[in-house]
């Protein structure tokens, strides 16, 4: 059982939550009060990280008392290749956001990607707007099953190669761009997924716009939102299903 005044134990289990302004953000405190309430001995530690600093402190992991980590949105890319093991979603993705040390290896998987997708699928979106061929991209495009999908992109050659490593079949693809004006109004969502620095293109937004951008980084499709008064939903708004898939990883 935790202590009531949240002392860590020698048989406490502890997990990091990794990212550049972890200490600000609400995961580690509504984690630690799930924690608390089921008397569970574990506890999750916010660690504030600069990029320069990511791979020391993960690989040290390895030798640490450190039971695992879940990891930001700008760090899941690099930290791929520190990991020892991954999940097939790893691996065709090039993203991990949760990672297991065992023994003396670390196992990297994905969660918030699936929460995203049964978040989705709860509120009964069908037909979705993928803006941008990234990481994030291609681990929604392996669980869109049951979704209507199209794919937008500034190089159609990008969207060629994507749909080919993923083995998509009749895919909708699309070029977007700043000389090419853009209308997603028909669909039910846009997820965005892209470096792109403007989405000026876009005329008119669906009922709801979302990207996995916490709420520190900065979002180019919020700011379309706001420009369109259109409803934007980011990584922090949709905190409480994220920590409730991460305390059901990290108990398990």
């Amino acid at each position: 059982m935790m202590n009531d005044d949240n002392q860590i134990s020698r048989v406490t289990k502890l997990f990091g939550f990794i990212g550049i302004e972890a200490g600000v953000s609400r995961f580690s405190a509504i984690m630690n009060k799930k924690f608390k309430s089921n008397d569970d001995d574990t506890m999750i530690i916010p660690m504030n990280i600069r990029e320069d600093d990511l791979y020391f402190t993960v690989s040290n992991m390895k030798e640490s008392q450190v039971n695992g980590a879940v990891i930001s949105s700008e760090f899941v890319t690099n930290v791929v290749d520190i990991l020892d093991n991954s999940s097939e979603m790893v691996k065709h993705s090039g993203m991990c956001d949760i990672l297991y040390r065992e023994g003396k290896t670390l196992r990297g998987d994905i969660f918030s990607v699936r929460v995203l997708s049964e978040h989705l699928k709860d509120m009964m979106v069908s037909k979705i707007a993928i803006i941008g061929t990234n990481h994030y991209s291609k681990a929604f495009s392996l669980l869109a099953c049951g979704f209507n999908i199209s794919y937008f992109n500034d190089s159609l050659e990008e969207l060629m190669v994507f749909t080919q490593e993923l083995e998509l079949k009749d895919v909708d693809i699309n070029r977007i761009a700043s000389d090419i004006s853009v209308d997603f109004s028909s669909f039910d969502l846009v997820l965005d997924f892209s470096d792109f620095e403007s989405l000026g293109m876009i005329e008119k937004l669906p009922k709801l716009s979302m990207d996995m951008k916490n709420d520190k980084q900065f979002s180019i499709l919020k700011k379309r939102a706001f420009e369109l008064n259109a409803e934007y939903v980011s990584y922090d708004g949709i905190i409480d299903k994220l920590t409730a898939a991460a305390y059901i990883k990290i108990k398990k």
